[in-house]
């Protein structure tokens, strides 16, 4: 039954303010409940400390700097971080309200995908690196990075959750007990072996994270956490193309780097780690950047490594662990004297905490700087004991070797290719069941198998099923209308509801299309992706869009007749647009002048507009004779023309008795018109 039912703190309402409406999901240190804050009416994510971390004689000391390191995350403002709302302590519960992710966590992500791609490894990396680098500004080590930690939201953001809580429970037990926190499958060597960490511990945790997100797999696995701990501090971490033969020497020179053994010689903070990351995403082509490791997805993990348990925050319920430590049988009392053996308490990748001695996995003359005591003789009847102890072990390790170790597995026979009648028959040869179902292929046979799970050559148990999926054939589609001639969004979209992906070739200029209107749809073959052809789902169409009309240099058209002129600008698509008006100095018929000017920057069908002359302007030149002087000047100014007065006998009568032009004569605007007045 879910969590959500059985779990009594939901419907509880925490500090009078938050209401819990559903368990998310329980970890070593605390339980998450989806909560709605009532007085914001919000929903938030409600981390509950489990109440043990506040028992006993530090549990004051726990609460404190609890408090204090909430207050110290609540201050880290950073985006890739989750957000830190409130703390509080509400009776005998000490909580956390933080942000609310909707989506998914990067240990969930990598189990579905079984490897990520080599840019979106790196992408996460660097977003994981970027918030981590404003903690490290600031003096705050995460010291629990675990692909639990890194939520991925559904609109594409990634968070680091969780900061605070592991510094708090260090500080206290690192005090007390000699213990810290950790993430066995990520803890760096310096704090198995001395119980230190710092900026460069969280680094370490990066490196060993980009290793999973490359290869599907963790650097080092073992049966139990004191194996891989051991490993942690023994080995160096393996290239990842001793995994993925493909992958470049800058990825494994990145990924060492960040997870070298001597913390001298890693990136001295998320900071540089981070510029060494895009660094390295700089030297990668496109095509390696888009390839993954052919790793088959899968959930399940080695023993000492499966994550049964999260501290997520927007993730689906998980069942508790409740006694995973002592099934390890790694508990605290299994050391007698705490002032003889310090202990370092890890989570191992499951979500369990469990105890391992600091120092473990290095000489005793490494740690002390000594050589070790000599051994003292032992009476016969230890001797006894120890060789008795020693069989029921070599008895228990060989029932779990046939029972539950190697010996209790199997290798997947090659049935890819083969029809499913044969393909049963095989599996059925090997032990195995078969679990066979239908499926689209646009590369195999109709009727042969393709895929299996696990994958060929995997182990399996002897008793296990094999689900593997047969061809159909190619599933076809049809390439929809509404593509070509139509904007870059409805063309997008049309393909979209079609099962199409899309991509876009160079635009181009484009006299008939509008800028951003698609001028071509082609398949990947290069035939035209017409409306009703037939293609395969997921197939990429590419289309091209239009830039708009190209770009052109106006030329002259000053003193063509129009019939010239369009006949000219006719090479670039230019229209004309002709006006008459009356020129003295252009004949008529011919082009005064253009707009835009001649050498201006324009574009293919541009309208350029012409003033086209008409000749010079006349009017007709009136009788005036026997006027008044003033009058007849008034009438000839008002038709445009000048006027010039000479009078005969001192013209004391005003009267004009003569005119230089005759009466009914065409005259040009502007002529001078000599009056002879008496």
């Amino acid at each position: 039954m879910g969590a959500t039912i059985t779990d009594p703190f939901v419907g509880r309402l925490v500090d009078s303010r938050y209401e819990v409406v559903s368990r998310i999901a329980r970890g070593g240190m605390a339980t998450v409940y989806l909560a709605v804050d009532r007085r914001l009416d919000r929903d938030v994510a409600l981390k509950v400390m489990h109440a043990h971390l506040a028992e006993g004689t530090s549990g004051s000391d726990f609460v404190a700097r609890f408090r204090r390191e909430a207050r110290t995350a609540a201050r880290l403002t950073h985006p890739g971080l989750v957000g830190v709302y409130d703390q509080g302590v509400d009776g005998d519960i000490s909580y956390l309200t933080m942000e609310y992710i909707d989506g998914c966590n990067l240990r969930r992500h990598i189990g579905e995908r079984g490897a990520l791609t080599v840019a979106d490894a790196l992408r996460i990396g660097e977003s994981v690196l970027d918030a981590l680098a404003a903690a490290h500004r600031v003096g705050l080590v995460h010291r629990d990075i675990k692909p639990e930690n890194v939520l991925l939201a559904s609109d594409g953001r990634v968070k680091l959750a969780d900061f605070g809580l592991a510094r708090a429970v260090t500080e206290v037990t690192s005090t007390t007990t000699g213990t810290v926190l950790g993430t066995v499958a990520y803890l760096a060597p310096e704090l198995v072996t001395r119980g230190l960490s710092d900026a460069r511990t969280d680094v370490y945790a990066i490196g060993i994270l980009l290793f999973e997100m490359l290869t599907g797999r963790q650097p080092f696995t073992g049966e139990t956490p004191i194996q891989v701990a051991f490993q942690h501090v023994n080995n160096d971490v393996p290239a990842p193309s001793e995994l993925v033969d493909w992958l470049p020497i800058e990825i494994d020179d990145a990924v060492r780097a960040l997870a070298s053994r001597d913390p001298d010689d890693r990136p001295v903070d998320a900071a540089a780690a981070l510029t060494l990351l895009r660094r390295t995403r700089a030297a990668l082509d496109d095509e390696t950047l888009a390839r993954h490791a052919d790793v088959s997805p899968s959930i399940v993990l080695p023993a000492a490594t499966d994550p049964a348990e999260t501290d997520l925050d927007a993730e689906t319920d998980r069942d508790d662990a409740d006694g995973a430590d002592d099934a390890l049988g790694l508990d605290e009392s299994s050391y007698s004297d705490p002032d003889e053996t310090t202990l370092i308490e890890t989570n191992d990748a499951r979500g369990t905490t469990v105890a391992l001695p600091i120092g473990l996995g290095v000489a005793a003359e490494l740690l002390t700087g000594r050589p070790p005591e000599p051994t003292r003789k032992r009476h016969p009847v230890r001797w006894i004991i120890v060789l008795s102890v020693l069989a029921a072990l070599i008895g228990g390790g060989t029932w779990w070797y046939l029972q539950q170790g190697p010996g209790a597995y199997t290798t997947v026979p090659t049935i890819i290719g083969q029809d499913a009648e044969e393909a049963t028959a095989i599996l059925a040869r090997a032990g195995l069941g078969a679990d066979p179902t239908s499926a689209f292929d646009a590369e195999a046979p109709v009727d042969t198998v393709f895929r299996t799970d696990p994958g060929q050559g995997d182990r399996i148990r002897k008793d296990g099923t094999v689900a593997f999926s047969v061809s159909k054939g190619p599933d076809y589609v049809l390439v929809p209308g509404g593509v070509v001639g139509e904007i870059q969004a409805t063309a997008e979209a049309a393909l979209a509801a079609a099962d199409l992906e899309v991509a876009y070739a160079e635009p181009q200029f484009s006299d008939s299309e509008g800028l951003g209107e698609v001028i071509s749809a082609t398949l990947p073959d290069g035939t035209p992706a017409a409306p009703d052809a037939q293609t395969i789902r997921g197939t990429t169409v590419t289309l091209t869009l239009s830039d708009g009309p190209a770009p052109v240099t106006i030329t002259s058209v000053v003193g063509m007749s129009v019939a010239d002129a369009t006949a000219e600008l006719l090479t670039d698509n230019l229209k004309l647009a002709p006006t008459e008006a009356f020129s003295d100095t252009v004949a008529a018929g011919l082009i005064i002048d253009q707009n835009p000017a001649a050498g201006a920057e324009g574009h293919r069908g541009d309208t350029i507009a012409v003033n086209v002359s008409k000749g010079p302007e006349n009017v007709e030149m009136p009788n005036v004779v026997s006027k008044q002087f003033d009058a007849a000047k008034a009438q000839l100014e008002k038709l445009g023309l000048t006027v010039k007065r000479e009078n005969v006998l001192g013209g004391f009568f005003g009267t004009v008795r003569d005119q230089s032009a005759p009466a009914g004569q065409p005259v040009k605007v502007g002529t001078e018109i000599v009056l002879t007045v008496v």
